[in-house]
């Protein structure tokens, strides 16, 4: 096996200039946080609206990132991450212009970063979904990584910038810092020529959009255990993030600085972490690394309350940040190499709906749980909890290891014409004969081929047994539309789909037969 260095996707121009953008904006959101909570305080905001600063920048995104990602892939990417970095880009601007002249309120603060969640959430399913047009299909586990690397250096920096900034000339620095880096941003993109998208039946409506994502979701058991086993370690691993700050004024007697060096050292495990995963992963299978991987932050998370040795502490964030990236990398290259393009930002917007609601939930539940009985409590139940869940889920919810081809194909029988593509809704029947001695067999294929056929846009799909002629089975499934007929012949089918088909029908003694019936609708009266 070939083995792919961790900085491989860095010598590709495109995602190298992302990349490098992206960790400015990275470090931007991060010190303008501080800011914004910083100058809350300064304009007298009561503790009710210091705390509505954490649910503006949030629940913005929470609510939108699922229609955020049906427009992802309807239409182009790119334009869609330029039109979210320009709302960044508006309100961080807004931001700047209102703290540096001394308007700012509580409600203009609030309001305006509560427009750049807007544009965060815009942006987040598309620049996950675009990351397999960056790189090879090979190095997206280290695109993957590096961009985990990103995530959590910036979060180690952009607190500790945002308060040497706020100290230095106030907080409208940390705004005209995070302004700039939209900019750059902005620049990458704009100079980013990406391929059109194949689109020969023109843009889905939005609402059609977002039913379809919920369909491939509900259909593709190999996608959902990917969101079963991020659920699983977000919820029971985030209380770390919500905690720390706690451990390190609490039973580690930090200041400020001290803090901060407990967030830089997770990421500078994360920058570690990006040189070992590539090297495990050729040893070993991604269920055993991540297994591995979550015994590892379970232990280390324990580690920071069950001593108060400072330098044991900062080997265990070490090892936090390091499995951390470990194990949510592989859970994002994983999602992103079993979906197709035409549906790859309306899927992930879900992983980032778990990533984040899973995150908020774990930060709610260990919190509580942390005044009620204790610091330790707190961190040591959920370590043991995902110690154990992460047996189970080896188990019964193991990642797919081998490579799935969900590389376009158009293998279907071209439908017959019709004028109205809106009318529906449509039923398609396909007659199935099979010898007796591969009946068994049959059924088990056809269970695949109706996964597909649900994933691509069939509302309902069964088989059937002609109670006649038993050698006879009906496979049934109807679709909204003839529009959304057609888009299953020319936009949605995948080389494994193309290949469950053939493996059914080479179980059958001759081609299937297929009609097209539309739904009769009684004439209206005169």
């Amino acid at each position: 096996m070939v083995t792919v260095s961790a900085w491989a996707p860095l010598r590709r121009s495109a995602f190298r200039a992302l990349w490098l953008a992206q960790f400015a904006s990275n470090i931007g959101t991060w010190a303008q946080t501080v800011g914004a909570q910083w100058l809350m305080g300064d304009l007298g905001g009561s503790a009710l609206q210091v705390a509505l600063v954490q649910t503006a920048t949030t629940l913005p995104v929470f609510l939108l990132v699922v229609p955020s990602g049906a427009l992802g892939d309807i239409l182009d990417r790119r334009h869609v991450l330029i039109s979210g970095q320009a709302l960044m880009l508006v309100g961080a601007g807004g931001l700047m212009l209102l703290a540096g002249t001394d308007k700012a309120t509580p409600s203009s603060l609030l309001g305006l970063l509560a427009l750049m969640a807007i544009g965060q959430a815009l942006s987040m399913p598309s620049f996950q979904a675009i990351q397999p047009e960056l790189v090879s299909r090979e190095e997206i586990p280290q695109a993957a990584l590096l961009n985990g690397v990103n995530m959590n250096v910036g979060r180690a920096i952009g607190p500790a910038l945002g308060g040497l900034l706020i100290a230095l000339a106030g907080s409208e620095a940390t705004f005209a810092f995070n302004t700039v880096s939209y900019l750059g941003v902005l620049i990458v993109l704009a100079r980013w020529r990406r391929p059109s998208d194949h689109r020969p039946l023109g843009t889905e409506h939005i609402t059609t959009a977002m039913r379809t994502g919920a369909r491939y979701v509900a259909s593709s058991p190999l996608f959902r255990r990917v969101l079963a086993r991020l659920s699983l370690f977000i919820v029971f691993g985030s209380g770390l993030w919500a905690l720390l700050p706690a451990i390190a004024r609490g039973p580690l007697r930090l200041d400020a600085s001290g803090y901060g060096v407990l967030l830089g050292s997770v990421g500078a495990g994360a920058i570690g972490g990006a040189f070992v995963v590539p090297k495990l992963l050729q040893r070993m299978s991604k269920n055993r690394m991540v297994l591995f991987a979550t015994w590892l932050y379970a232990a280390a998370t324990s580690t920071a309350v069950l001593t108060e040795n400072f330098a044991l502490v900062i080997v265990a964030m070490l090892l936090t940040g390091a499995c951390w990236i470990a194990t949510l990398s592989t859970f994002n290259a994983t999602a992103q190499v079993l979906l197709p393009s035409w549906t790859r930002a309306r899927a992930l917007a879900y992983y980032q709906l778990i990533l984040m609601g899973g995150q908020a939930l774990g930060a709610v539940v260990w919190g509580a749980i942390a005044d009620a009985y204790s610091l330790r409590t707190a961190m040591i139940v959920p370590a043991v909890a995902m110690a154990v869940l992460v047996v189970l889920a080896t188990k019964w919810l193991p990642l797919l290891d081998r490579p799935l081809d969900v590389s376009p194909a158009t293998y279907w029988d071209s439908p017959p014409e019709i004028d109205d593509t809106d009318a529906g809704p449509v039923l398609v029947t396909v007659e199935w004969p099979v010898a007796k001695e591969n009946e068994d067999a049959f059924i088990d294929a056809m269970q695949r081929v109706g996964r597909a056929r649900r994933r691509t846009g069939a509302t309902m799909w069964g088989l059937f047994r002609d109670t006649e002629t038993p050698e006879t089975f009906l496979e049934t499934f109807t679709v909204a539309t003839w529009q959304e007929h057609l888009r299953q012949h020319l936009e949605r089918g995948t080389v494994v789909d193309q290949q469950n088909q053939e493996a059914a029908r080479a179980l059958a003694k001759e081609a299937p037969h297929v009609r097209h019936l539309l739904f009769a609708e009684p004439k209206k009266p005169d």
